[in-house]
């Protein structure tokens, strides 16, 4: 505001607005360039997932959880890209990440093309990337692309959803290796 202030005392009306729309396009281009994304977990007993930095939460060693806080666009395509593999890249046991979308409202081709190269490189790791709550606009642009036949997780109707079947199948190879380990003892 003060920069618009002066800039019209200095310069005139012209120079005025010109500095002021200039001013806050390059602050929303800051702003949106770092969303806020949230590592989340889920609230014992229900279907909700909060922050687990803020919350008492479930987690699951090989599950990530990740909620993006705003749309995906040019801006901050590649700082998606470095968060999720910040994230594989400090937990040596990871097979799954979520990315809970229900804040996306839109996605552009730059952001497109980071989340097919975020899927290779995880692919490449040995992790499953997964979409949950992918509103309908988004899910046309990414149906209108490579990125749903390459992706290598499933996408889910609900964060809850994604938890359950992911967690249950972790839940479900720990007791059929416990069973096999008890069989192998009674032989």
């Amino acid at each position: 505001m003060l920069v618009t202030i002066i800039a019209t005392l200095g310069h005139g009306v012209e120079s005025g607005i010109l500095a002021g729309v200039g001013l806050s396009l390059a602050l929303h281009l800051y702003r949106t360039s770092r969303p806020h994304s949230a590592v989340v977990g889920r609230v014992p007993g229900s279907e909700h997932f909060r922050n687990v930095l803020r919350h008492d939460v479930e987690t699951d060693k090989r599950l990530v959880i990740l909620r993006i806080d705003e749309s995906l666009y040019f801006a901050n395509a590649r700082y998606l890209e470095d968060t999720v593999m910040a994230l594989i890249s400090r937990d040596f046991e990871l097979q799954h990440i979520v990315l809970a979308c229900q804040a996306v409202n839109t996605i552009d081709a730059s952001a497109l093309e980071s989340l097919e190269e975020i899927n290779a490189r995880l692919k490449d790791a040995g992790v499953a990337l997964h979409l949950a709550e992918v509103k309908g606009p988004v899910m046309d642009k990414l149906r209108g692309s490579d990125f749903m036949k390459a992706l290598g997780g499933e996408v889910f109707l609900s964060t809850y959803d994604a938890w359950r079947s992911l967690h249950q199948e972790e839940t479900s190879l720990a007791q059929a290796t416990n069973t096999q380990q008890v069989q192998q003892t009674k032989e």
